[in-house]
């Protein structure tokens, strides 16, 4: 597990229109980077909802807001659209920012056992260094609980 202090792993993924976003392009600015499970499922929606929703506050203390999840490019893009989602949605098919991060975990529900993501933010401040983590984040009322952490 990654820690307040560490460097943030580097990472290059594309992103919901196939353009390939690096870590250093956010550098100078705190960046919100949150993993989460599955594009278009209850949880998921409504904490991408509650980002977008809150996106101008993000931008008055020069923060950008990026989402991540193992689900395909063009997945992201229908999820965008749908919800008219105003932030960058990484996709991670092969899991190596996932796993860079610490967040493909062993899960379980109902007795099965799968890999999934744990659902997990992180603040990376303007030099890549990793300032809070927020581990097996409940939905409700997180972007509060980031902006706080942010102000």
């Amino acid at each position: 597990m990654l820690n307040p202090g560490d460097n943030a792993p580097y990472f290059e993924l594309h992103d919901q229109d196939g353009n390939l976003v690096k870590l250093t392009d956010f550098a100078g600015k705190n960046l919100v980077l949150y993993f989460y499970p599955k594009d278009d499922t209850s949880g998921c929606t409504k904490e991408a909802c509650s980002f977008r929703d809150e996106l101008p506050s993000f931008e008055g203390v020069n923060a950008a807001v990026v989402g991540v999840s193992p689900d395909p490019v063009k997945s992201h893009r229908k999820f965008v659209d749908k919800y008219s989602l105003n932030f960058t949605l990484l996709s991670d098919e092969s899991k190596t920012m996932l796993e860079a991060y610490g967040v493909w975990k062993e899960k379980s529900m109902y007795g099965k056992k799968y890999m999934g993501v744990e659902r997990t933010t992180y603040v990376i401040d303007p030099t890549g260094k990793i300032k809070i983590v927020f581990n097996k984040v409940k939905v409700e009322g997180h972007t509060e609980e980031v902006k706080k952490a942010l102000s």
